[in-house]
């Protein structure tokens, strides 16, 4: 018998339209109900980002300069109150790229993060110096390289630089090969390797989907191709040589704000951008359905609330940025969304 619950009912709508949480307000009206850019509605949530909600609240701990806590630590020690990070969150809240206060920390994270000599974003690094060579990382540089196109710097040489590294280090390797020896390989066996990782294939991807279709190069559509490819063939969160077995259990727990991490959710937001449709992603759209409960809203299964430097809703409670981007994939392909039973 056929599910015969609604995408979106007129209850969860009301209730992801809530202006106390403008972001998702602002993606519901565009995304979800299919308003333009210049409608007055949209205009207004769009605005509301800066004014109430989790945005404001970050910005007002940031440092005059541009960071938050530490000037000379944006990434491991201040896991996850540190500079990187906020950035990363102010991105996935559609805050404003234009305000001066995150100009600021998009000038001090491109100085003192991104290596110098090829573009890509390292976890250490020194305002003189620019980020270390040897400590580039591919989900670090697709976390800012999205940041980046987020806050409107796509045509940024920066940002293309990033890009740049991306489309020319990115490996799809799944345990038939190795990667090669050479620089950035050798350094971090747990990004490469035998089995390329997950978390920095996707965060690559997620940047380079952000790119508008009209203005991807020849080479960021095939590093999409090859990357999507990569993941169907793990059906998202599988694993490739034996698709009876879940690769990682915590894949299948939705969370938000992810940062480093992923799960099948983002796999498949990051797909939709990509693919048209694709019979290898039925399994998560069959997972996002069991986990809707009957209000037609999903929880908040993970989060790193209590690191941050602002909470960001509720673990095991109804969660308005999970449910928005069920909502968003399951509406992108209704053909493999629907759900039998």
């Amino acid at each position: 018998m056929r599910n015969e619950r609604p995408f979106l009912s007129s209850s969860t709508q009301e209730w992801l339209l809530e202006e106390q949480n403008p972001s998702v307000r602002f993606l519901t009206l565009k995304n979800l109900l299919g308003k333009k850019e210049n409608d007055p509605d949209v205009c207004a949530a769009r605005a509301g980002i800066m004014e109430r909600g989790i945005v404001p609240k970050i910005l007002e701990l940031q440092n005059k300069n541009g960071y938050w806590v530490n000037k000379d630590d944006f990434y491991i020690r201040t896991k996850y109150r540190g500079t990187v990070w906020q950035y990363i969150i102010l991105a996935e809240l559609n805050a404003d790229g234009s305000d001066k206060r995150i100009k600021k920390t998009t000038e001090y994270l491109t100085t003192i993060s991104q290596d110098r000599q090829s573009g890509g974003f390292a976890y250490d690094g020194s305002i003189t110096n620019g980020g270390h060579h040897s400590k580039v990382i591919p989900c670090l540089t697709g976390n800012i390289a999205w940041s980046l196109i987020r806050f409107g710097y796509l045509d940024d040489p920066r940002t293309q630089r990033a890009i740049d590294w991306i489309t020319s280090f990115q490996r799809f390797d799944d345990g038939d090969s190795s990667p090669p020896s050479e620089w950035p390989y050798k350094n971090f066996m747990n990004c490469w390797g035998k089995h390329t990782c997950h978390m920095g294939v996707v965060k690559s991807l997620k940047a380079l989907a952000e790119i508008p279709s009209h203005k991807r190069r020849g080479d960021v559509s095939k590093i999409l191709e090859r990357g999507a490819e990569f993941l169907l063939s793990h059906h998202l969160f599988k694993r490739s040589h034996d698709l009876c077995r879940v690769a990682k259990a915590s894949w299948t727990q939705f969370g938000y704000p992810l940062l480093w991490q992923t799960d099948a959710l983002e796999m498949l937001g990051v797909l939709t951008e990509i693919v048209s449709e694709d019979d290898r992603m039925r399994e998560t759209f069959d997972l996002i359905h069991t986990k809707c409960n009957p209000e037609g809203r999903w929880l908040l299964d993970r989060t790193f609330n209590g690191k941050f430097q602002v909470n960001i809703e509720r673990k095991g409670k109804p969660s308005k940025w999970i449910t928005f981007h069920c909502l968003k994939a399951l509406t992108h392909n209704k053909s493999l969304s629907e759900n039998d039973s």
